[in-house]
């Protein structure tokens, strides 16, 4: 009996050995062991430049797999709160400035300073303002990744076809009305200009054009009831009542960039984001966009953060270090992908599409105004979709849109 027990000990104490070992690689990613990690993402335009980053980054690190995971920005918050909650979010995630504050004060992904200063990683490498951005209580919890501000995209054949001149750095708001009103042609399907429901590179830029705000400095409460902000969005849904631009239903159900690429848009505010799509179409081009009472676009870039319940923490560090390299940022750069956040290699991306006057993205960085970011900022873009697209699609006027808006945004930030 005894001889028996003892054997059963030994055997129980074996397997508790295995997994302990089992554990242990795992926590540590030796460099012998093989581990997969997983990547979260949002843009499938970016996947060949982050698949040529992967393949550089096993070329060092041949042990450590790279899956990504493509997830449509719409679904893409939806999908991480209830993997946060099940304990399965990817190893390796986007993340932007709306959402850090929430996810770091709710410990769902990792701060990265202390790592930064064990490793002798340099933040000195990426603008100030990115660092800040992903800075929360104190402590770094992403690493820049990218950079972008607005600018007004433009189809030159429209242009040419109605001999009119090109956009420049002088146009202003009645300049843009002006040129949307001599481009629309409704024999031909075409509209002067896109009014998209948008808050980066929209209404946001338009309402700090305008001198107006968006969340007070102090935090407490927002300004899209100002007449600064009214004024704003009545000027951009303007375009949508005297038919210069499709309505909020044919922009819903054809995206806008989407007729602007096919040629159904003259002109319409985006970002670089859009120059993998944009830049083998002759016809396109983008200038700096028009100014309001000031010259104001938005500025904000992605970081890339780890989980905390990653089972592979030196793993994703490592690729996390990888993704914020000037090699990573060089094939960003030489693609036309995004603007990289690596300072240096913002001039190669300038030059990487000739065919494009790309330097109108970084001379918008001289005017720029960050995102906001407070933790209640995905909430309250949720009340700006749910409830300004009654004002974009007329059912309400701007001016009763923005009264429950206020009210429902100065709620979030009041929790």
């Amino acid at each position: 009996m005894k001889k028996w027990l003892i054997t059963l000990i030994a055997v129980v104490l074996g397997l508790l050995g295995l997994a302990g070992c089992s554990s242990d690689s795992a926590s540590s990613d030796s460099k012998d062991s093989k581990v997969e990690i997983t990547y979260g993402i949002w843009d499938k335009k970016q996947l060949p430049a982050i698949n040529e980053i992967i393949k550089l980054f096993n070329e060092k690190y041949p042990n450590i797999t790279v899956k990504t995971e493509l997830t449509p920005y719409g679904q893409y918050f939806q999908k991480l709160e209830t993997a946060a909650t099940g304990s399965a979010l990817p190893d390796v995630l986007w993340m932007n400035g709306a959402h850090v504050v929430q996810y770091a004060k709710g410990k769902v992904i990792l701060p990265l300073s202390d790592m930064a200063k064990k490793d002798n990683y340099s933040l000195d490498n990426y603008p100030k303002s990115l660092i800040d951005l992903y800075t929360v209580d104190g402590k770094v919890y992403g690493i820049p990744k990218d950079y972008d501000t607005t600018g007004l995209w433009y189809n030159k054949k429209i242009f040419d076809d109605a001999g009119v001149p090109y956009p420049d750095q002088t146009w202003d708001w009645n300049k843009l009305k002006e040129v949307a009103k001599k481009l629309t042609n409704k024999d031909k399907g075409i509209w002067g200009y896109a009014a998209v429901m948008g808050n980066q590179g929209g209404y946001y830029d338009l309402i700090w054009q305008n001198g107006g705000y968006i969340i007070s400095k102090d935090g407490k409460s927002v300004g899209f009831d100002k007449p600064e902000a009214i004024e704003a969005l009545n000027y951009n849904i303007s375009f949508i009542k005297e038919g210069l631009s499709p309505t909020q239903a044919q922009m819903t159900e054809t995206a806008a960039s989407e007729l602007f690429s096919s040629g159904k848009v003259a002109m319409m505010f985006d970002g670089p984001w859009m120059v993998p799509e944009y830049k083998n179409n002759p016809d396109l081009n983008v200038a700096v966009v028009p100014k309001g009472k000031k010259r104001a676009v938005a500025i904000h870039g992605l970081s890339n953060v780890i989980a905390a319940n990653t089972k592979h923490k030196d793993a994703a560090w490592k690729f996390v270090q990888f993704l914020g390299s000037k090699d990573a940022a060089e094939v960003y750069a030489k693609t036309g992908t995004v603007i990289p956040a690596y300072n240096g290699t913002q001039d190669a991306w300038v030059k990487s599409v000739p065919n494009l006057n790309l330097q109108a993205f970084i001379d918008g960085a001289q005017y720029s105004v960050p995102l906001p970011s407070v933790k209640n900022t995905g909430e309250i873009w949720q009340y700006e979709t749910d409830i300004l697209k009654k004002a974009w699609s007329q059912e309400e006027s701007v001016e009763d849109a923005v009264k429950e808006l206020t009210k429902k945004a100065n709620e979030a930030l009041s929790k």
